[in-house]
């Protein structure tokens, strides 16, 4: 399965673990879903931000994790 995600630290490091799931998205919407539903537990495990691939390709990121913080 091509598409996957990276994920990193605040500072560009990744991020490993037994926990986070690897690679295995059979499209680019399967894999944006994912991470829509997953976000607030990939931060508990440490991740700031992540990365798109598909196969080995940067496809867009680093993306923040965190809410912007906006605001009324």
């Amino acid at each position: 399965m091509p598409w996957s995600w990276r994920y990193e630290r605040a500072d560009g490091s990744e991020v490993t673990g037994a926990t986070l799931p690897g690679s295995g998205f059979p499209t680019q919407s399967d894999a944006e879903s994912w991470i829509g539903e997953e976000w607030r537990a990939l931060l508990a495990e440490g991740v700031e931000q992540v990365t798109l691939l598909e196969d080995d390709t940067q496809v867009y990121g680093p993306m923040s994790l965190r809410p912007s913080g906006g605001g009324m």
